[in-house]
């Protein structure tokens, strides 16, 4: 049953027999074509790709252009991975939650300024600087 069918019944005063369970899950069923055991297996791969990308970026730790595009790819796909494990449209909500609004706001400006630091301007230390913040936003 999809989202819709759903706000209808719930307005109209409709029946409820059908309704889903509420699951970590639940709220993508109807809107991804992969099961779940699949999207556990794109999550794991999109971590662990970021991860890599993460890890990897330590050896050209010593051109802060290159380090600042390979971590911020990386730290972009190991967040982006829970997409795939509460759905994109919930992750979205977690993230503007009044409590985590301001953290949002800071790593994704801090994600725009590492890459227009690094690919545009070429500026090591300001590149290195919104990393930090980056990192900082994070926790």
């Amino acid at each position: 049953m999809d989202a819709l069918t759903r706000l209808h019944r719930s307005l109209a005063g409709g029946d409820d027999e059908e309704l889903q369970e509420e699951s970590i899950l639940g709220d993508t069923e109807d809107l991804c074509s992969l099961s779940p055991l699949q999207r556990i297996y794109a999550f794991a791969a999109c971590l662990v790709a970021g991860l890599a990308l993460m890890i990897l970026s330590f050896i050209v730790f010593a051109r802060p252009i290159k380090f600042a595009v390979m971590f911020t790819f990386g730290n972009m796909l190991a967040v982006g991975s829970t997409a795939f494990v509460m759905g994109p449209q919930k992750q979205l909500r977690m993230m503007f939650d009044p409590v985590r609004l301001y953290a949002t706001a800071i790593y994704v400006g801090c994600v725009l300024l590492a890459l227009i630091f690094a690919l545009w301007l070429h500026d090591k230390l300001l590149t290195l600087i919104a990393i930090i913040c980056e990192i900082c936003a994070l926790f």
